[in-house]
């Protein structure tokens, strides 16, 4: 399976100089213009892939407290759940343990007008299931040496595949997680594989390197994008996805409200209705 070449990876690297200085967090007044303006072209996208019946799939892999779940939050909150489906599995059952890897994501795959966004991937293979022992050594490199087969026999089929890895700093994944400890409205995301994920810096390191030299395709390869700025990295991310997918205004009918009918002697009913408390 043929790798990406050095000159398009030097080509990568030679458009991402001269960037905004990422080094300076991006104000909210900022962030949320730019946001509603990609939210519009998140809905032209939508429309068009349902019009032209395109599939699209899209893959999210990072660390732990990388945004993943913010940016797609973000890339979702203004467009319709049936065409952007959000795909986040649990662990597998004894069942699913017992079958072919893939084969429990392959019905999530998108059919015609759908894009489905992977919360985490087949790729906990090369990364958790690597790093906690979910996996043996054989069934590591099986994988790292057919995903990318896969990968292609979906692109061939007309899928567009779309895979982003959010690269966190250390300094800043520690600041998340304290920050997690006593949050209220956070710690439900702390969890014992967090902690024990924390302490494997490294390894993850060296995990996430083995897979990108395996399965960083021409066909299928992955996108960094930084995220210590989290607002920066979920703009960056759409509008990288906008620009990777070519869409157009699809034909949409000028919208006009009827009129409403006249009540022709309706009346409310007598009967006491139990409205919500007003307390605010």
């Amino acid at each position: 399976m043929k790798a990406r070449s050095k000159k398009a990876a030097a080509k990568d690297s030679k458009a991402g100089a001269g960037t905004p200085d990422a080094t300076q967090k991006l104000g909210r007044k900022d962030y949320e213009k730019e946001l509603a303006r990609l939210h519009v072209e998140l809905v032209k996208l939508q429309e068009w892939v349902v019009h032209k019946g395109l599939k699209v799939c899209i893959v999210f892999e990072g660390r732990d407290t990388a945004g993943k779940g913010g940016t797609i939050k973000a890339i979702t909150e203004r467009v319709s759940p049936r065409v952007f489906r959000v795909v986040a599995l649990p662990s597998p059952t004894e069942r699913e343990k017992s079958q072919m890897y893939l084969q429990r994501y392959v019905p999530h795959f998108p059919a015609a007008g759908e894009i489905v966004i992977f919360d985490r991937s087949w790729y906990n293979r090369a990364g958790v299931e690597r790093v906690m022992g979910f996996c043996t050594d054989d069934q590591l490199q099986r994988f790292l040496q057919g995903v990318p087969l896969i990968e292609k026999a979906m692109v061939d089929s007309g899928i567009l595949l779309l895979k982003y890895w959010l690269e966190v700093s250390p300094e800043e994944q520690t600041r998340r997680l304290t920050a997690r400890i006593d949050d209220g409205r956070k710690v439900w995301k702390l969890t014992p594989m967090d902690l024990r994920s924390y302490s494997r810096w490294y390894d993850y390191s060296r995990a996430r390197d083995d897979m990108f030299a395996a399965t960083d395709t021409d066909f299928a390869p992955w996108h960094v994008a930084r995220s210590d700025d989290k607002k920066r990295a979920r703009l960056n991310i759409i509008a990288h996805l906008l620009d990777s997918i070519p869409y157009k205004q699809a034909p949409r009918a000028k919208v006009k409200l009827p009129k409403r009918q006249k009540a022709d002697g309706y009346r409310q009913p007598d009967y006491p209705i139990r409205f919500v408390d007003e307390r605010f």
